[in-house]
């Protein structure tokens, strides 16, 4: 089980960092409509609330959402983003019998990928194949 969950974070990290690569920094802004999250906005959401949801779910404890200060620019994202699925590993790594935590992180994280998706095609991108 634990060998399939940690596929499924590769996975996951893999496909998500590779919708955030697509999408060019000039359009890292792009809002469909007014009242939603740029692009930028929505990978920041992700990042954070994987720090949020593994506080919560897999280590059990409580904690308030409090967002940081949202980052900016392309490269400085992918960075923070790629450094939360870093840490979600190793939170997982280190709770045994956790798997429900790493299961609803996962959940919230393709919930904010999908809609991505639209954003990408949007400009025109052709979204990455998906990965399961």
């Amino acid at each position: 089980m634990k060998a399939q969950l940690l596929q499924h974070w590769e996975n996951s990290r893999a496909y998500t960092l590779s919708v955030a690569e697509l999408m060019p920094e000039t359009a890292y802004d792009l809002k469909p409509v007014d009242e939603v999250w740029s692009f930028g906005e929505q990978l920041n959401h992700i990042t954070y609330g994987i720090h949020w949801w593994s506080e919560m779910f897999i280590r059990k404890v409580e904690t308030e959402w409090a967002p940081p200060k949202p980052k900016t620019g392309k490269k400085t994202i992918i960075a923070a983003l790629e450094k939360a699925y870093d840490a979600l590993k190793k939170t997982y790594e280190e709770s045994s019998g956790k798997e429900d935590g790493l299961y609803t992180t996962l959940d919230h994280i393709t919930h904010h990928r999908g809609q991505l998706i639209v954003y990408l095609r949007l400009k025109g991108i052709q979204p990455p194949e998906y990965v399961y």
